[in-house]
């Protein structure tokens, strides 16, 4: 089945397309599951206002225009609702009861930044010393043993900014992976960097070093676009060249995702 269950909207403030724009796009592209997991919003203790996400106000519009395509569509393709999460431990008692309410079909794990934005610096940008990879490291393997996330999604972003795999991004590899086989946490392949790192000749993810350690470890990876522009689910180019390069890796490949109301 050809699913995807990592794609934003323009709440987000970094995506293009409206809602429904996604839907027909993942239509066009022959997907069967569409899940919607736009960054999460977080009800701070503080004044911080992220620039990278929904606000809690704008969360309600975001599941009733979801629910509304999902009927709407429903004979054409099925359509989960979800987020994309952090692991912040102030704040994940309060995300859990957003589920609750919501009753979300899952939510997926974006290891942006350690415990908090409020504080900490995006991994994405910032990982270029070791005690960056060492938080890394640390908070990815927190929030996979919460138990709350369907996935690590892009579990080797570290590479967007570290120089460099080096040894000490082959322990914390390595760490991680052993982590998510042993939790049973599927690790996303996130190709919505392919195109990129094509055009620029940069090592991002997915980072070839990363996913023969996750192939030795007896991972199990799962594909993920990151659609911010619903475009980005017309084309097969990529998903296609990614079932391939995860088949000669041998490492084994779902694509499915446990849901909240499975447990219902």
């Amino acid at each position: 089945m050809k699913t995807n269950y990592h794609t934003h909207t323009t709440r987000c403030q970094h995506a293009e397309g409206s809602d429904e724009e996604y839907v027909l796009s993942a239509i066009k592209g022959g997907f069967q599951e569409l899940g919607f997991s736009d960054h999460t919003p977080w009800e701070y203790n503080t004044d911080y206002v992220s620039g990278i996400r929904m606000t809690p106000g704008e969360f309600p519009g975001y599941v009733d225009s979801l629910r509304s395509l999902r009927e709407k569509y429903k004979s054409q393709i099925s359509i989960k609702i979800g987020l994309e999460c952090e692991y912040f431990p102030e704040y994940i008692h309060w995300l859990r009861n957003l589920i609750k309410e919501y009753q979300l079909d899952f939510v997926i794990f974006g290891n942006h930044h350690y415990h908090t934005d409020e504080k900490f610096p995006y991994f994405g940008h910032h990982t270029d010393s070791r005690d960056m990879l060492d938080l890394y490291e640390e908070s990815a393997i927190e929030g996979m043993e919460s138990g709350l996330f369907a996935y690590l999604a892009h579990p080797d972003l570290f590479m967007r900014s570290y120089p460099g795999f080096d040894k000490h991004c082959n322990i914390i590899s390595r760490h991680i992976c052993r982590a998510a086989a042993r939790l049973n946490v599927p690790l996303e392949y996130n190709i919505s960097s392919t195109a990129y790192k094509e055009g620029n000749a940069c090592p991002t993810f997915p980072h070839p070093q990363f996913w023969k350690i996750a192939a030795s470890e007896g991972c199990t990876a799962i594909i993920g676009l990151d659609a911010h522009n619903n475009k980005d689910l017309e084309t097969s180019v990529y998903y296609n060249r990614a079932c391939r390069e995860l088949k000669e890796l041998n490492i084994k490949v779902t694509d499915t995702i446990p849901f909240f109301t499975d447990h219902a």
